[in-house]
């Protein structure tokens, strides 16, 4: 029962989306040139980054559980692998954690956008997703803000460097895939009242919108090409994300129904892992 309970808890906080957040607040570090290597300051970021999104995952499913039920019936609670109450005091476990680890760090800047992040991350399970893209805008803004985190606990410069617009391009990216995301869930949105683009739209409206995001963080990946003055990795290497985003634009536009969605959620996650390649690259 203990090893079922274990594995219940590694599931419901997504260790790979939770790795994920963590090592974009290393990117981050880096991508702000700091002065010096601080491994402390590193590790410290990156148990932050986890910990947190471990939070946001956990309350994101405790207060999904009637939808999962219809589109996720395996997880954790509905399943009844985990109890309520058990996922409670992970979460709150995982809080803990995370904000310990940014005041250890003793930089004020850093904890509060820590505890911003969490807060901004309970708000979305708690209540903003039930209201369409200003949901969808809290969400994003967690792959924005570790970048950033990263930036302020390295010393380095977050306003004269590729951080803002690896944040900004992250941004953009992930509404326009929450957008799209939320195509293929609509009968289960239903049980919890949630008004997504798709729901309140359509789907041929949120694949229009969606696109328009995704073709938003083409430009701002574009923009540093003539703003700073980036090497030739990331001049080169940027045309790869910008040909997957501009594709996956087409193709949910010309075709927007519930299998392109599930595709082209997947698909953007490469062309972020490899966008994040390219801003890491270039900022060297």
């Amino acid at each position: 029962m203990a090893a079922l309970r274990i594995g219940a808890a590694a599931t419901i906080i997504r260790p790979v989306n939770c790795t994920m957040i963590g090592i974009a607040v290393v990117i981050g570090y880096f991508v702000s040139k700091p002065a010096g290597l601080s491994p402390a300051s590193l590790v410290l970021g990156f148990i932050t980054g986890f910990a947190i999104c471990g939070f946001s995952m956990v309350m994101n499913d405790y207060y999904d559980i009637e939808v999962d039920k219809v589109n996720q019936p395996t997880r954790p609670l509905p399943s009844g692998a985990m109890s309520p109450k058990e996922a409670i005091g992970v979460a709150l476990v995982l809080l803990a954690v995370g904000v310990a680890a940014s005041a250890f760090l003793v930089n004020i800047v850093a904890s509060v956008v820590a505890v911003v992040y969490a807060s901004l991350a309970w708000l979305y399970d708690y209540r903003a997703k039930k209201y369409g893209v200003w949901g969808n805008l809290i969400v994003a803004s967690s792959l924005a803000i570790p970048f950033i985190y990263g930036g302020v606990i390295s010393g380095g410069s977050v306003v004269d460097s590729l951080l803002l617009f690896m944040a900004l391009t992250s941004f953009l990216s992930g509404v326009g895939r929450e957008v799209i995301k939320a195509m293929a869930d609509v009968p289960g949105d239903e049980k919890r009242g949630i008004r997504s683009y798709a729901k309140v739209h359509g789907l041929q409206g949120a694949a229009t919108l969606g696109a328009a995001f995704f073709i938003g963080s083409v430009v701002t990946s574009l923009l540093p090409q003539v703003l700073l003055n980036v090497n030739l990795f990331y001049r080169l290497g940027v045309i790869v994300p910008d040909v997957i985003f501009v594709y996956l634009a087409y193709r949910i536009s010309s075709k927007a129904d519930v299998r392109s969605a599930l595709s082209v959620k997947r698909t953007a996650l490469l062309g972020m892992l490899v966008g994040l390649i390219v801003f890491t690259g270039g900022a060297f």
